[in-house]
């Protein structure tokens, strides 16, 4: 059989076609992240002129073992993956409830409403954190006078450590639940009807439709939603920089990396510039998220094969 880019140096074609897209992962992607890896075996602060000594695994020790430093390190983490649970569940649910409500043909404005509840997520965390903290504004903000109604009172985001890592996770699910949304309409599209009037024949109510025709045949939409909400809520740090900034007890792994990285300051706590430790913490990140998104796909993998065959 010849070959279909012909003999000889025309075989090198496709290479050469790849070779452009493959020269700017690597510039975009890859190689940063490979550069990380060697930052965290160094002191590197990122400051111009500083010299940059070899430390080796001193970095991975000093952010896991050492101190009062390790264990706000460990509570870090702690709070990462609470974040991720209570984000996960609970956009994953409200994702599908609301993809479910909205891929009813009988709902009125379906379409209004499926790009009323997209819409946060064309916006930049910035923005999403402007809108919540004049939302929220304790001092003439419309929750906090809706609560004066009631003789009630809330710092929100300035209140305690508890409560305002509850309101950051509260607008993480706004600001994405619309992705998940999309992903389970987009899913939903793809049920032939006549699955579910077949359903309707034998005597299946609302429920039993649902979790024998819908649930199975979102397999690969729910796949995707759950990688997607992990992932997304481990690395997350964006909000909580805009929100919160560097505050104690409400730091994620993920803004800790940034702050200590670059010099984060927030009233009268500064953190230094240590890119190399930075690095490192984030390599510790990237693993985390490594083994949970690995652990996940495998479980998910195995049930798509049970149910889908």
């Amino acid at each position: 059989m010849n070959y279909h880019f012909g003999r000889g140096w025309s075989r090198l074609t496709p290479y050469l076609m790849l070779l452009p897209g493959i020269a700017f992962y690597f510039l975009i992607s890859l190689g940063p992240s490979l550069a990380t890896s060697v930052y965290s075996l160094t002191d590197a602060t990122g400051l111009k002129g500083a010299a940059v000594h070899w430390l080796g695994l001193a970095n991975y020790k000093e952010f896991l073992m050492m101190g009062q430093a390790s264990k706000d390190n460990m509570a870090a983490l702690g709070r990462t993956l609470i974040f991720c649970f209570f984000v996960t569940t609970l956009q994953f649910g409200l994702g599908l409830a609301t993809a479910v409500i909205l891929n009813n043909p009988r709902i009125r404005l379906r379409n209004f409403f499926r790009t009323l509840y997209f819409m946060p997520v064309i916006l930049g965390a910035v923005i999403q954190g402007m809108i919540w903290s004049l939302f929220l504004y304790p001092m003439g903000g419309p929750v906090a006078k809706l609560l004066a109604l009631f003789g009630a009172h809330s710092e929100f985001f300035g209140g305690l450590p508890s409560e305002a890592f509850a309101w950051v996770i509260v607008v993480q699910i706004w600001a994405n639940m619309g992705v998940t949304m999309v992903i389970f309409l987009a899913g939903l599209q793809t049920i032939p009807s006549e699955l579910y009037e077949a359903a309707r024949i034998d005597g299946a109510n609302t429920w039993q439709v649902f979790s024998n025709v819908t649930w199975p045949l979102l397999t690969p939409s729910v796949n995707t939603n759950l990688l997607l909400n992990i992932i997304g809520s481990l690395q997350a740090w964006q909000l909580f920089l805009v929100l919160l900034g560097y505050r104690n007890g409400t730091q994620v792994l993920g803004y800790l990396i940034y702050a200590t990285g670059f010099g984060q300051t927030s009233g009268s706590v500064t953190s230094s510039f240590r890119q190399g430790y930075a690095a490192a913490a984030s390599m510790i990140l990237f693993a985390l998220v490594l083994v949970i998104g690995m652990l996940t796909q495998t479980l998910l993998r195995r049930r798509e094969e049970r149910i889908m065959g």
